[in-house]
């Protein structure tokens, strides 16, 4: 008998180019053997070369999705990617607080540079959504937006540790170490801890569009399946990095091409026998 899966929520935009938002995060919990719900917060026109257009979702919209998951499922975490609004954030902050493990991906500037949340959405994760998620996810530069002024002088743990004064735990998803050639560097940081090194193999690669909402999609499945933090950070990282492996073969778009969503599978089978048949 196959169980039951537990459930993840992702609160996040769409990309009609498949690599990012909705589309990164729903792939990688079914590769996970997780059962994606969605609540979506905007439609966005996007490519491998960058975002045309953001037309965020009317706010009792999402209201209406978030209430009908949340009645429904069990769900068992809650990741979110672009909210666009500092009311999409409040609204997640009320009603998310006390809840399932929560992780933000506080997704602000899109890879093509388009700003996804301006000064008024920053203020908003500060004040209301970090201090009471489980876990944010931020690459550097949203990590020192977030922080505020004289981040940009800090050191990369210096930031992740400073940015868990919000009140949650912080993985600041980095970039190539030169102190370990071949290798990217996570910080993973707690409040009142030091923060750890969680090192993986840097993959040479610019299809990686949608990378970013695939670990922390990764993080939030392992965290429902009962991961601890730390083994959801590295298993995030090992998945994200054999995606990006399996994508750095690809030449998709006339962009920065996706991270893969693809996994091996059986075999199509055939089509035309009849159900008793098969």
């Amino acid at each position: 008998m196959i169980a039951t899966p537990p459930v993840v929520l992702s609160v996040a935009g769409t990309d009609s180019g498949g690599a990012a938002g909705l589309a990164a995060d729903l792939a990688t919990c079914a590769a996970h053997g997780v059962h994606g719900a969605c609540v979506v917060t905007a439609v966005t026109a996007q490519d491998t070369t960058g975002v045309h257009g953001v037309h965020p979702v009317p706010l009792e919209v999402v209201v209406a999705q978030l209430d009908a998951v949340l009645a429904d499922l069990p769900v068992a975490a809650v990741k979110t990617g672009v909210l666009g609004t500092p009311a999409v954030v409040g609204l997640l902050a009320d009603r998310l607080a006390g809840g399932p493990p929560l992780v933000v991906d506080p997704v602000l500037v899109a890879t093509s540079g388009a700003v996804l949340g301006g000064g008024e959405v920053v203020a908003a994760y500060r004040e209301r959504l970090l201090p009471v998620a489980a876990v944010a996810t931020p690459n550097l530069a949203e990590a020192r937006a977030l922080l505020g002024p004289g981040a940009d002088d800090l050191p990369v743990p210096d930031v992740a540790a400073g940015l868990t004064g919000l009140g949650c735990a912080v993985v600041l998803t980095g970039g190539p170490d030169l102190d370990r050639p071949g290798e990217v560097v996570d910080w993973l940081a707690r409040p009142g801890r030091l923060p750890v090194a969680v090192p993986h193999p840097l993959v040479d690669t610019e299809h990686d569009h949608g990378s970013g909402c695939t670990f922390s999609a990764a993080m939030a499945c392992a965290i429902a399946a009962g991961a601890a933090l730390e083994e959801a950070a590295s298993r995030a990282a090992a998945y994200t990095t054999a995606q990006l492996r399996t994508s750095a073969t690809w030449s998709l778009g006339r962009g920065r091409g996706p991270v893969a969503h693809t996994h091996p599978t059986d075999p199509v089978r055939p089509t035309h026998l009849t159900r008793g048949e098969r």
